[in-house]
């Protein structure tokens, strides 16, 4: 497997940065600050941990806005803004990755992390770009599909490194965008 797969960002320059967007916390400005007591936060950690609350349906939603974006790059116009068109994909991605987590999929976690990554450093969302994005939907699917929860033991690594590798493979097909990260083989 190649090193550069394992690194953040995939060894490449980040050109954008997956934002989180803070919703205001109206029930807060309603109640004032203060501390939280630790019994009501030992309460809410044992909620999350014990949580039976089936993340499929959830998932699903945002695994159908994924193929939504994917569909709306596929069939771009020249007057589309390309960071328009990234935007529509990462947003479910980082959905996936903020809440597979607190639903017992670590692996979904993982995986979706790595797919922001791509996408934030990928240049122009191109058809090889969303045929790896459309690799990363499918492996996520399937462990909805399995109900594969937490980190998925030695085949969840083995479909990381996959992945990791495809898009490796795609920096290293489109080398007059993304050039060899000389720091990196330097630090090596």
């Amino acid at each position: 497997m190649d090193d550069n797969a394992n690194t953040p960002h995939f060894s490449q320059p980040q050109r954008r940065k997956a934002e989180f967007i803070r919703p205001p916390n109206l029930l807060k400005e309603k109640v004032g600050t203060g501390g939280i007591g630790d019994d009501i936060l030992d309460k809410a950690q044992n909620l999350l941990e014990n949580n039976a609350v089936d993340f499929a349906p959830l998932a699903e939603i945002y695994l159908a806005s994924l193929m939504k974006g994917i569909d709306r790059v596929k069939a771009r116009k020249p007057s589309d803004d390309p960071e328009e068109l990234i935007a529509g994909v990462i947003y479910p991605v980082m959905q996936l990755k903020a809440n597979g987590g607190m639903f017992h999929y670590a692996l979904i976690t993982s995986i979706s992390d790595r797919l922001v990554q791509f996408l934030e450093v990928i240049e122009n969302p191109d058809p090889d770009a969303m045929e790896i994005v459309t690799a990363f939907h499918a492996t996520i699917r399937a462990i909805i599909l399995g109900g594969i929860t937490g980190h998925g033991g030695k085949q969840g690594v083995e479909l990381i490194d996959a992945l990791n590798d495809a898009c490796a493979r795609y920096f290293d097909k489109h080398p007059e965008r993304y050039g060899v990260d000389l720091d990196y083989i330097n630090r090596m």
